[in-house]
């Protein structure tokens, strides 16, 4: 190791000290629980995104027996449009797993909280150090990025080997003392220098030790994801508006894409939806209209999305309970369910103009 690790904490805990974040909003009287709902919002998504969600959250379940005996539609309504929807239902099982079997309190070990739904070595080690104030090594992806860089590791991190040798410089980097500050200067590197791109190596503190830099190779690092090719799926989305220009939506199941979730009818081919909607609803179709088509990409493909508006013609249903498999939609008196981001915009903009449907 070209820095002695006393060396490498040193630096980086008086540049916290003067510059560092401190003003987060989980950040104040800092907890297990806080620090374990910051950290499974912040996983792909900026601190811009994640504050307001993470206040809304804190307001409507201040503790975790308060998360873990709501149900899950009300979370995951929260939760809509934060994305990576399987975030909040381990969040939600966690804490009904924590209240059951440790009382309603985070265990203060590592083989623990990895035991738990939602949580791997990296929270674990956040949880831990933020949380507790105890040693315990991150290494998530600023993190990654910080490290790769000074120390000019070759190799994608999401590869096995590579990402072995990042633990192993990450657990020698981690001090016994300042644990919490120290974990949270490794993160507000990479989150605030140490970017992806125009890394501001001018006033990093690494900059005297950067191998990356050193070698005018910055942005070489980390090396990116093998590209590969996504497939491509195709479906239509079934707007139904009944005569008060309320939406049918369905609850999907508790797998595959949007589970638990609540969304449009679909149908892969568009000639089949009246009679589709006929027969697992009862409820008569009128064609409105086809609107524009538009793309939303998962992690392993991208998904065609085409809207078609229905009217109906007979809706006796009434508006269900959100533990119902179906329910009428009132953007002015929405139910407290979670909603698939574009399923979201699709409802809003059917609602923007109340006197025509869409």
């Amino acid at each position: 190791m070209h820095v002695k690790p006393e060396n490498f904490q040193t630096r980086l805990l008086q540049w916290y000290e003067q510059f560092g974040r401190k003003s987060l909003p989980w950040q104040h009287a800092t907890t297990p629980y806080t620090t374990w709902l910051s950290e499974i919002m912040l996983q792909q998504t900026q601190v811009k995104t994640v504050i307001p969600y993470f206040q809304t959250f804190i307001a409507h379940f201040p503790t975790i027996e308060t998360l873990a005996t709501t149900p899950l539609d009300e979370v995951l309504h929260l939760w809509t449009g934060l994305g990576y929807y399987r975030r909040a239902r381990n969040l939600h099982a966690c804490a009904q797993h924590i209240v059951e079997h440790f009382q309603g309190e985070f265990p203060d070990d590592i083989d623990s909280l990895v035991s738990l739904p939602g949580i791997g070595r990296s929270t674990a080690g956040a949880i831990l150090s933020l949380g507790f104030n105890k040693k315990a090594a991150i290494l998530d992806g600023n993190v990654k990025r910080l490290l790769t860089r000074v120390f000019a590791i070759e190799g994608w991190p999401g590869k096995t080997i590579v990402e072995k040798k990042l633990w192993a410089i990450a657990e020698t980097l981690t001090p016994s003392h300042h644990n919490r500050e120290y974990s949270q200067v490794m993160m507000d590197l990479g989150a605030t220098l140490c970017t992806r791109t125009k890394p501001q190596c001018n006033t990093c503190p690494c900059q005297s030790f950067c191998l990356a830099h050193e070698q005018n190779r910055e942005e070489d690092f980390p090396y990116k994801k093998p590209k590969k090719t996504m497939p491509i799926k195709h479906v239509y989305l079934c707007i139904l508006q009944n005569e008060r220009l309320d939406i049918l939506l369905e609850k999907r199941p508790n797998h595959g894409i949007w589970s638990n979730l609540w969304s449009l009818p679909e149908s892969d081919n568009k000639e089949h939806i009246p009679l589709l909607i006929k027969q697992r609803h009862g409820l008569n179709t009128i064609y409105q209209q086809t609107l524009p088509q538009f793309r939303h990409t998962f992690s392993h493909y991208h998904l065609e999305i085409t809207p078609v508006l229905f009217s109906v013609t007979q809706a006796a249903m009434t508006l269900h309970a959100p533990n119902d498999a179906l329910a009428w939609y009132d953007i002015n008196n929405p139910l407290k369910i979670g909603l698939p981001q574009p399923v979201k915009q699709l409802i809003k903009q059917c609602y923007t103009d109340r006197t025509s449907k869409c």
